[in-house]
């Protein structure tokens, strides 16, 4: 690995953010210089063979990497950058069309269903009117209605019966609200796997119980993370999951169903406080350890060529 000084770009709205923080303290402690743009005030522009980006009025030169860290609610122009950066040739711990692909709840579970990773039942309609056929395909309640667009579990509702269930699913409807209705995993108890992956190796694994009487076990409503060891499979379909996504770091949430373990969801930005507080590891080092063996493989690929382009 060579000890050339790297320029690190973290793309963040906001560095005082827990992930940023890290992520810019283990950039420094290997010797690299961070650079935290907020992806909101890149300008683009495209141009044939010469493609750049413009900060505050200034192009970005002499970026060796970057880190994708882009808000669900900003991820059209987030991803635009980061599609920026790769036309640049600048290597990028997040592809843009993984970061895309993972952004959509339901094209991620058709992905995932394709390469045999288990799931939670799930039913997308068109704005159905079938909603009691709706119910019965997934099991019947208690059930799942998630709203196409939530993240950190908010748009995430428990319907605890069928009636319940109807009125749910019809209000969503009558607001035009794209939802999926999703089979209620009981045996879980409120509780969810994060497993965060980087290149091919789960690095760290919490479980994730939610507060006493809450089912969703996010950590922003209030839920509590524990240390927790992998089964082989629970890691296999971890992995299998994260690859099927094309991403290469990422937190994918499972639950322990009697079925073996159901992928929720694979998160493309997961956030560093909450494993790294649990796990008590270093998970932000090991990400710049991954963008600099990325950057050793771009710079080994630049060499092998026969000629240099100017692109």
């Amino acid at each position: 690995m060579s000890h050339i000084p790297l320029n690190i770009v973290i793309l963040s709205r906001n560095r005082s953010l827990y992930s940023t923080k890290r992520l810019i303290e283990a950039i420094e402690h290997k010797g690299h210089n961070a650079i935290v743009l907020d992806h909101l005030k890149c300008d683009i522009v495209i141009e044939q063979d010469n493609p750049c980006i413009y900060y505050r009025g200034e192009k970005i030169q002499d970026v060796d990497a970057v880190i994708p860290r882009i808000g669900a609610s900003v991820t059209f122009y987030g991803a635009s950058v980061v599609r920026q950066f790769e036309m640049m040739n600048v290597p990028t711990a997040v592809e843009s069309q993984a970061l895309v692909r993972s952004r959509d709840k339901l094209r991620s579970l058709q992905i995932m269903a394709r390469s045999n990773v288990g799931l939670p039942k799930t039913v997308f309609t068109n704005y159905s009117k079938e909603v009691k056929k709706i119910i019965d395909s997934v099991g019947g309640a208690p059930l799942i209605v998630k709203l196409l667009e939530g993240t950190q579990g908010y748009g995430v509702v428990l319907a605890p019966t069928k009636k319940a269930a109807e009125s749910i699913i019809e209000a969503f409807h009558s607001m035009k609200a794209r939802v999926i209705v999703q089979e209620f995993i009981e045996e879980a108890k409120g509780a969810d796997i994060r497993a965060f992956v980087i290149g091919n190796k789960v690095v760290g694994a919490m479980k994730r119980q939610g507060k006493e009487g809450e089912f969703r076990s996010n950590l922003h409503q209030g839920g509590s993370g524990t240390l927790i060891k992998l089964s082989k499979r629970e890691r296999e379909v971890a992995l299998t999951a994260a690859k099927a996504m094309g991403l290469a770091i990422a937190g994918v949430d499972l639950l322990q169903s009697e079925r073996g373990p159901l992928v929720l969801e694979v998160n493309s930005s997961p956030g560093l406080e909450g494993i790294e507080k649990t796990t008590n590891k270093d998970i932000a080092s090991e990400v710049i350890s991954y963008v600099e063996r990325l950057v050793e493989t771009q710079n080994k690929k630049k060499s092998g060529r026969t000629f240099k382009s100017n692109a």
